[in-house]
Formats: structure tokens, C-alpha cells, sequence
């Protein structure tokens, strides 16, 4: 049988919640909003499978540059290109 080879794949510990007290999906972070330039991190929350980034991704920093119905586009820089990602509010963090 032939390996799953998923955009999940390689990612047991990437993508792998801490044991916390509270509530896990706080409605909080769908419904935080981000201006133009802003700067955020991008943190995967792996319980939330929509709108989520590639796993290559996740850690990285960009500017949001716009808004595209519920989620944002965030420019990175990957080495030496430039890239869009289309994000949704849950997977992204704004930076202190």
C-alpha cells in the first residue's frame, strides 16, 4: 500500500496542540481584524482545517496587504520569492 502523502504529512509534531486549561477554540480568534501593513505571525491552529496555510509556513512573519471575505492575504518572503498566502483570522497572530 502506497504512503499518504497529504498537505498534513511530516507534521506529528508541527501541528500538535498543548494540553491547557480553558476553552480551545476561542471565538475571539475568528473574530479578530487586521488593517493593511500589518504585520502577524502565522501560527496554525490544527483544529481548524479552513482557511489553514500550508505547514511550511507556519512561524513564518508578512504584512497583510488585503482582505478577501473572511480571510486575509499575507506577503511573505520564502528566500528569495515573494508569496501571497490567502489565511483566515484563526492561523494568524498580530505581532507585539
Amino acid at each position: 500500500m502506497r504512503r499518504s502523502k497529504g498537505s498534513r504529512s511530516k507534521t506529528r509534531y508541527k501541528l500538535k496542540k498543548t494540553i491547557r486549561v480553558g476553552r480551545t477554540n476561542p471565538i475571539t480568534k475568528k473574530l479578530q481584524t487586521f488593517k493593511e501593513n500589518d504585520l502577524v505571525h502565522i501560527i496554525i491552529d490544527p483544529s481548524v482545517h479552513k482557511g489553514q496555510p500550508h505547514p511550511r509556513f507556519h512561524g513564518k512573519t508578512g504584512n497583510v496587504s488585503e482582505k478577501r471575505g473572511r480571510a486575509y492575504i499575507v506577503n511573505i518572503n520564502d528566500g528569495n520569492k515573494h508569496k501571497k498566502l490567502i489565511i483566515r483570522p484563526e492561523h494568524l497572530k498580530i505581532q507585539a
